[in-house]
């Protein structure tokens, strides 16, 4: 299965995808966010907003027009990433509605993932919102409601251990968890591979039409999609085991060796997700750290 990058979105300019549901997509095109950030607004009368964005004057000012003085009852963040969570708050006092989400960018990590953290020498944090904090927490399998629509929040961490999808129907919106234009970045201690697998199979588990993602097109095939991703993923794995099996014992050698025909530009983004990898086959014993844990430590196989 091939990513789709057929995406062109009018930036700024809400664009309707079904009854109920337009996007307004923001001005933060990069190598990261693909196009831009996508801001949903579900409803007719009464408007759930998911996934604000990033503080930028431009993508709030295209939001009030869309918002079109109708009333907004619900705020939602799938995470608190810096394209994705910013504006909720100036929007929230604007508006005069409550912000949703799981929690700060720390809520819901692992307990290794906690105490590597707390050791320090293992780098992430990028991207962070770390001034995010929600006005109503959501759990896995809260219900949200507003007029016409129903919203399920499920907890999908890996990606970010805050992250949310919301279930609509037989519909979901997948935040970073699951898009159709590239695999997720899942960077420690933030991210979390074994999480992320978790949460994987968890979708897998739910019927759905399609995902609308925060970045890129609608997935009309997204049980597909998470074949594939799941797949992309064990073979990434099966990668870092052959690549220790012969002497490529720390991340950047190894992400020089796995990625040798990625954009050098990017490999720096390649070594958090081989070094979630790394993290995810010492939790399962499959590999152990030469030392401590640590993004220029060493490992080798059991």
């Amino acid at each position: 299965m091939k990513f789709d990058h057929e995406h062109f979105p009018q930036i700024g300019v809400s664009q309707t995808l079904c009854e109920g549901l337009s996007v307004v997509t923001a001005p933060n095109a990069s190598p990261m966010t693909f196009t831009g950030t996508q801001t949903y607004i579900l409803g007719e009368t009464e408007l759930a907003i998911i996934d604000p964005g990033p503080d930028l004057p431009a993508h709030l000012e295209a939001l009030i027009r869309a918002i079109n003085a109708r009333n907004v009852s619900h705020i939602l963040v799938t995470h608190s990433h810096i394209d994705h969570s910013p504006l909720a708050k100036r929007l929230s006092e604007i508006v005069d509605a409550p912000v949703y989400g799981f929690g700060p960018g720390h809520a819901g990590r692992s307990a290794i993932m906690e105490t590597l953290a707390a050791r320090g020498g293992l780098g992430g944090g990028e991207g962070i919102d770390h001034g995010f904090s929600p006005d109503i927490l959501l759990r896995n399998k809260d219900r949200i409601k507003g007029a016409g629509w129903e919203l399920e929040a499920i907890h999908t961490p890996g990606h970010l251990s805050n992250h949310l999808c919301f279930g609509w129907g037989d519909n979901l919106f997948s935040g970073d968890h699951v898009m159709g234009w590239s695999t997720t970045l899942v960077s420690p201690p933030d991210g979390d591979l074994t999480q992320f697998m978790v949460s994987m199979k968890k979708l897998q588990n739910r019927p759905a039409n399609c995902y609308f993602p925060g970045h890129g097109a609608v997935l009309h095939n997204p049980h597909k999609m998470l074949a594939h991703q799941i797949s992309h993923r064990l073979h990434r794995e099966s990668q870092v085991l052959e690549g220790l099996k012969n002497g490529f014992v720390d991340v950047a050698s190894l992400t020089r060796r796995i990625y040798a025909d990625v954009d050098q530009n990017l490999w720096p983004v390649a070594q958090r997700n081989v070094l979630a990898h790394m993290i995810d086959l010492v939790e399962r014993n499959l590999i152990r750290p030469v030392g401590a844990i640590g993004a220029n430590g060493q490992f080798q196989l059991v």
